[in-house]
């Protein structure tokens, strides 16, 4: 696991995992908070490439909340019905219309092992971005004042700073 922090609001900006296949030989960066990874391809090559009008997830945690963003939804907000499944573990995102539907789990609860609550799930609609909030529980946000805690022991790289040594 890599974790990405911003050294001025100590917001995390990015997570990914790694892990080992059976083999031993490492996966790809799977991005659980962030951007995720842009492959992109050049113009005169003939691989196919995912349309730029196409949903792109994304999750970007504030202090108070697990927050997710939609981007390319051009719908109206009462289109759209997020609701959470307590014995799947998982948030659902629907619209009327059946143009778009999401199923997703939070990472953090589940490591955790904290229960789901409906009362903390919120969305909204803006700039064809549909923005669900779910609220942290107690137990996570003193987990993530500990580890910000200890990050703070630790020196981080400041501008300029190189890694290489001069002979």
């Amino acid at each position: 696991m890599a974790e990405e922090y911003d050294v001025k609001t100590d917001e995390l900006i990015v997570r990914k995992w790694r892990h080992k296949s059976t083999l031993g030989v490492q996966s790809f960066w799977q991005v659980e908070v962030g951007e995720p990874f842009n492959v992109t391809a050049s113009l005169d090559s003939d691989v196919i490439k995912e349309n730029c009008s196409n949903p792109v997830f994304m999750r970007k945690d504030t202090k108070t909340s697990f927050q997710w963003r939609v981007r390319n939804l051009p719908y109206p907000r009462d289109v759209f019905s997020v609701s959470v499944e307590p014995p799947e573990r998982c948030v659902i995102i629907k619209t009327s219309n059946k143009k778009y539907y999401k199923k997703f789990t939070i990472p953090d609860l589940d490591r955790s092992q904290l229960p789901l609550e409906r009362s903390a799930l919120s969305f909204t609609h803006a700039n064809n971005t549909l923005i669900i909030s779910y609220a942290k529980p107690k137990d996570v946000l003193s987990l993530e004042t500990e580890v910000l805690r200890e990050l703070k022991k630790l020196k981080g790289a400041a501008e300029g700073d190189a890694d290489c040594k001069t002979q």
